[in-house]
């Protein structure tokens, strides 16, 4: 039995789909151009969101490259802290008055822990690490000090009434915040 319903079928099947597009009524100019400038306003808003992509990213590349020299040295420099600390204790635990009685061998070795004090404090300040400000009778911030312990004094109440152990920064970071006791302000 032949199947004769499946006329034409021969003929569909030898037209290629390009032809069989071609023969379909084209869009009307006014369609094709709004679909192309809708093409390209989508490209165009890609490209932007692009370049303000790479640029946040050399932005943040150049805030990380400079951030990396100014704080390179951070945990080098705290490490030094220690020493900067011993190095003053060494000096404070002579009374001026022991000074004066200390033989010849004696200030030249107190004149040395000077000078090396003095030169760690001027390779500090060259490479931006620098003291914090905690003098007695000063504004206690809570960002650059530490409170460890509140004395009656005649400072007044929330001011520093004594420095324990010197804070220092590099840039705008905190290395070690100063120990202080805050002031209760005068005794009764």
């Amino acid at each position: 039995m032949s199947d004769t319903s499946n006329t034409g079928d021969a003929a569909d099947l030898e037209t290629p789909p390009e032809a069989a597009e071609a023969q379909a009524p084209a869009p009307p100019p006014e369609e094709v151009i709004a679909k192309l400038e809708a093409e390209k306003e989508e490209l165009r808003m890609q490209y932007v969101r692009l370049y303000a992509d790479l640029d946040n990213t050399r932005k943040r590349a150049d805030r990380e490259v400079s951030e990396a020299r100014v704080y390179a040295i951070g945990k080098f420099a705290g490490d030094l802290l220690n020493v900067a600390d011993n190095l003053a204790r060494a000096l404070s635990a002579l009374p001026d008055a022991g000074r004066d009685t200390l033989t010849e061998a004696g200030k030249n070795l107190l004149g040395g822990i000077e000078m090396t004090q003095k030169e760690l404090h001027t390779v500090f300040t060259r490479h931006n690490v620098l003291p914090i400000e905690a003098e007695p009778g000063g504004t206690f911030d809570p960002n650059v000090h530490q409170a460890v312990a509140q004395i009656p004094s005649p400072h007044p109440a929330g001011t520093i009434a004594q420095l324990f152990q010197p804070g220092w920064r590099i840039g705008e970071r905190t290395l070690r915040a100063a120990m202080v006791a805050v002031s209760l302000g005068q005794a009764n």
